[in-house]
């Protein structure tokens, strides 16, 4: 399709927005399909999640028919506890109507609407609403392996053999009967509306005080659930926009949901707030360092206060030498610490100081941003140029090449390692994205310096970074080998950086865009793959050898807007939305997606993705300064 075509699109799609109506969640319904588990890695879970809980719920499918709402299921031990905790007991197993939006879940069946949403990080609040006023019984449908089942009072305990726990709070005056594997509860009478309590408890929270609230917040359930309708409805009120087409506003509200549904509150060694990779996954429990920046900086307009902790949660860790450690996890022996991760922390920080001007928080980070960005310079720079290599701490390129980010990447396939120090080792080749990081890095750090009324003293080798790594012959950026300067020339993603840290000139960009516009190279059915898609080693389904990742795409499109080309960045963007796979629908936004598909890859409900996604969406049709 020729460009002013898919312009005349744009216009059209712009002038079918929602218009001036107050943005509420309930304009958003089936955000994501809970009913269906995700393809590909086994046992892929998609769960309705809030408040930073480890426990989420599900809806039923064909295979797992309840009357009630499926779960609630362990994001950390990865279980369920039940097929449904609550089931309304009556002639069908099977209701009629089953929505899912923002914060809330709700299921229709005959005369009986239940709603599912949280307190708080322990509590999930189940409500039932009788048309029709009658006596209602409840029941356990299919308690999971290795549950005991207990009773205290209008208080029933499954106890997980791990030593978690989840406590349904009935209302005063059920009558229960309770064995060790299920149990059964007559409601009292005479109620239109029934409120019940779910409560999740690691092995250390106190049982009694985790009861004690749950029934306070049942003796103020209107209170709770007005709560959390301002809370929802203001997050989307502060990222949706009135002049964006309705289906790229659903695009906007799936990627807040996603990033939401992956927050978790503190557990063992994750000592703040903090968003995980994926709900979806089992090994995704944990916290890696790029990968929390990426999410402060798309959160930092919508929960400024979380994006801050999701930003300490990694300095939580940082070692005396500057360095920020690549992943930690509740359990800590799990952490990895023999690499770090590209520099985004500094950027992050700055999206949040520009939403909220909280100069506090700048103050707080800005001396351990400043060691930070001192720490690369010191153990990655092995013949001390001023340029800098991903390396790692115990001289393996496996963990070298996890420091990029980009862990299987073309470029690091004829890579060696070569020592520093005795903690400190290098690949044999600079790398332009990780130096056009520090680039945009240095720029941020002297900005956040004046603000606090600090001097900044750090070199600055800015004007150095895009002419080194430019390569005149093919007119693209690229590493460079240690040994003879010459360039590893396999064009690829990290060559989009340059651009987005607005560091190469207006003419290297317009010599790029030749191979950046080209259809068989990168502008794909889906634009900027991770390599060049005529590249031999090009790999459909090879992690950072073909696929989308949207950060890497956002980067190159964001480049574009960088150096005053907007509609063509509107155009990229436009073919994001519209062609990724299920996104604009009740798909799960994935970790990454196929090039010439869109079919999404890896794991569901990433939020590195619907990070991106949001950064795409607030820029769109926007021109920078």
């Amino acid at each position: 399709m020729k460009i002013y075509h898919y312009i005349l699109i744009l216009l059209v799609a712009l002038c079918t927005s929602m218009g001036a109506n107050a943005i509420s969640r309930y304009d958003f319904p089936q955000i994501i399909d809970l009913s269906k588990v995700p393809d590909g890695r086994k046992n892929q879970v998609s769960c309705f999640i809030d408040q930073g809980s480890w426990m989420g719920f599900s809806v039923s499918d064909s295979l797992h028919k309840a009357n009630g709402f499926r779960g609630p299921y362990s994001i950390y031990g990865r279980y369920w506890f039940a097929q449904a905790l609550v089931e309304v007991i009556d002639d069908s197993s099977t209701p009629t109507e089953v929505v899912y939006y923002p914060g809330e879940l709700t299921m229709k069946k005959g005369g009986i609407k239940q709603r599912l949403q949280y307190l708080d990080a322990s509590t999930a609040m189940l409500q039932i609403i009788q048309a029709n006023v009658k006596p209602l019984q409840i029941r356990s449908n299919n308690i999971g392996q290795d549950i005991r089942v207990s009773q205290q009072g209008d208080v029933i305990v499954l106890t997980h053999k791990t030593g978690e726990k989840v406590i349904v709070t009935l209302p005063r005056g059920s009558k229960v009967h309770c064995t060790q594997k299920d149990y059964k509860a007559t409601l009292p009478a005479g109620l239109k509306t029934i409120n019940i309590g779910l409560s999740f408890a690691s092995s250390e929270t106190p049982l009694k005080a985790l009861t004690s609230s749950a029934k306070q917040a049942l003796n103020n359930f209107a209170q709770a659930l007005k709560n959390n309708d301002t809370r929802w409805n203001g997050y989307l009120d502060r990222v949706i926009r009135q002049d964006m087409p309705n289906r790229y506003n659903r695009i906007a509200a799936k990627s807040i949901v996603t990033l939401i549904s992956n927050w978790r509150v503190p557990r063992g060694g994750i000592l703040r707030n903090a968003i995980i990779p994926s709900h979806s996954i089992d090994y995704f429990v944990g916290c890696w360092a790029w990968d929390c920046w990426r999410f402060s900086a798309a959160m930092a307009s919508f929960a400024p206060e979380l994006a801050k902790d999701n930003i300490r949660v990694m300095f939580d860790y940082q070692l005396p030498d500057g360095m920020v450690i690549d992943c930690i996890y509740p359990d800590t022996t799990e952490n990895n610490s023999r690499d770090s991760k590209p520099p985004l922390a500094t950027w992050a920080v700055n999206r949040i100081y520009e939403s909220t001007k909280d100069t506090a928080f700048v103050r707080e980070m800005y001396p351990k941003l400043l060691k930070y960005h001192r720490w690369w310079y010191a153990k990655r720079d092995h013949n001390h140029n001023g340029i800098c290599e991903f390396g790692s701490c115990d001289g393996t390129l496996e963990a070298a090449a996890w420091e990029s980010g980009m862990d299987n990447a073309i470029r690091f396939d004829s890579a060696k390692m070569v020592k520093n120090d005795d903690d400190a080792w290098s690949m044999d080749q600079e790398s332009v994205d990780l130096n056009s990081y520090l680039g945009y890095e240095y720029g941020l750090l002297s900005k956040l310096a004046a603000i606090l009324g600090e001097e900044f003293t750090q070199p600055d080798v800015r004007s150095q970074i895009a002419d080194y790594f430019f390569d005149t012959q093919t007119n693209f950026f690229f590493d460079r080998r240690l040994s003879d300067g010459s360039f590893v020339r396999e064009p690829g993603c990290e060559s989009y950086i340059p651009f987005w840290a607005h560091l190469a000139t207006s003419d290297q960009f317009k010599k790029a865009s030749n191979l950046l516009t080209d259809p068989a190279l990168f502008s794909t059915y889906i634009p900027f793959p991770t390599i060049a898609a005529n590249n031999p080693k090009y790999d459909p389904k090879g992690y950072w050898r073909g696929p989308i990742w949207l950060d890497q795409t956002y980067s190159a499109i964001r480049g574009f807007r960088n150096y005053g080309q907007t509609v063509a960045a509107d155009v990229y963007t436009a073919q994001v939305f519209d062609r990724l796979q299920g996104a604009t629908g009740k798909s799960p936004i994935y970790e990454n997606y196929d090039t010439f598909t869109g079919a999404g890859l890896e794991s569901a409900n990433f939020s590195w993705s619907a990070a991106h996604l949001l950064l795409l969406y607030e820029e769109f049709g926007k021109v920078t300064k």
